[in-house]
Parts: structure tokens; C-alpha cells; sequence
């Protein structure tokens, strides 16, 4: 399944929402976009990262599909998955596929609760390859310019 234009409005941030700076961070994840790097957010829980990052997205007009990462998180739940519609087997996009195909923002909070086995489908499109393999598909996606990866530890 696509990622359909209606879809991708649904995950844009119309309004400004509040975020105040304490720092250079929004010149900072600006330029990590703008460079193509993955941000890594780092601090306890309530300090504002998510709101950071919903701040970002609103700021460049990108996509933003947040996923809260848990110890049940599986792969398939990352990129997707065949399901049974009716009499049909169809394949159903996740999040972060839904967020590359769509040159979205994807934000991985709370990453650290995810199992190894998980994230490690997120390391070719954190690194200089910004490749999204979906092996139950044989397809190996390249993120175009727009898209982004932020986590949160």
C-alpha cells in the first residue's frame, strides 16, 4: 500500500506549535536536515524532545510519523506487513516506510525500548546509504532528500 497524498497531509503540522529554544538546537536539527544526517535526541522523559521534533517538522514543512518504540516492537511493525483483506493478501506499509517513501520525518521515541533485533533495520538508513530494506518485499528503498530520521534515547 502507498503512501497516498491524502495520508501524508494528515501527518503535517499546520500550526506553529510552541516550542521554546534554550539553545541553538533549531539552527542545529536545520542544518542536520539540510545535510541528511539522522538526529539522535538525548535527555529524560518531559523535557521537550518530542515537541522538539513536532517543532522541526511544522519548520520544514515536512511529514512528521512519530513512533513510540516498546519491548513488543517488531520489524514488521517498523516496515510493514502482509495482511488478509477479504480474499486477498495485501502488503501494508509501516511507519518508517510509510515516512521514506513519503520524504517524511520519522521520529523513533524512546528507541532504547525497542529489542536489538528491531532497530537494526534503522543502521543502512542511519548511515551514508539511507537504505531502507524490505526483505519481505526483495525491495531495498533509497530515501529521497526530504526524509529524515530523529530518535530519541
Amino acid at each position: 500500500m502507498n503512501f497516498t497524498q491524502s495520508s501524508l497531509e494528515e501527518h503535517l503540522i499546520k500550526d506553529e506549535p510552541f516550542y521554546l529554544p534554550v539553545g541553538d538546537e533549531i539552527e542545529i536539527g536545520v542544518a542536520t536536515y539540510e545535510r541528511k544526517l539522522p538526529l539522535l535526541l538525548k535527555g529524560p522523559t518531559g523535557c521537550g524532545k518530542t515537541r522538539f521534533m513536532q517543532y522541526l517538522a511544522w519548520k520544514l514543512a515536512r511529514p512528521l510519523i512519530t513512533v513510540s518504540c516498546h519491548d513488543d516492537l517488531s520489524t514488521s511493525d517498523l516496515v510493514g506487513r502482509y495482511l488478509v483483506k477479504g480474499d486477498e493478501t495485501i502488503w501494508v506499509d509501516g511507519p518508517l516506510t510509510r515516512a521514506v517513501r513519503a520524504g517524511g520525518i520519522c521520529y523513533l521515541d524512546e528507541i532504547v525500548e525497542a529489542r536489538k533485533d528491531t532497530t537494526v533495520v534503522i543502521h543502512p538508513l542511519a548511515d551514508d546509504r539511507r537504505e531502507l530494506p524490505i526483505d519481505k518485499l526483495g525491495q531495498l528503498l533509497t530515501a529521497p532528500e526530504q526524509f529524515m530520521l530523529g530518535v530519541s534515547y
